[in-house]
């Protein structure tokens, strides 16, 4: 779990990469669910903040960079 200041840091293409290694976490943390087994419950709370968080940033980011070229 990082936080909003470790993630503005990063790159935009390293963030994506994060979101997608994140809801490839998610994802699979549903299908251990559905098949029966018992994952750890509250990790799907701890990705689902992390992913709201870098996309906050990258909308961010985004908006810093419009306002730069505007």
């Amino acid at each position: 779990m990082a936080s909003a200041q470790e993630y503005r840091n990063m790159s935009v293409k390293d963030l994506n990469v994060e979101l997608v290694n994140l809801r490839r976490e998610q994802f699979n943390l549903r299908m251990q669910m559905g098949s029966g087994n018992a994952p750890k419950i509250h990790r799907f709370s701890i990705v689902r903040h992390d992913i709201a968080r870098i996309k906050t940033v990258l909308t961010q980011m985004s908006r810093t960079a419009e306002k730069g070229n505007s």
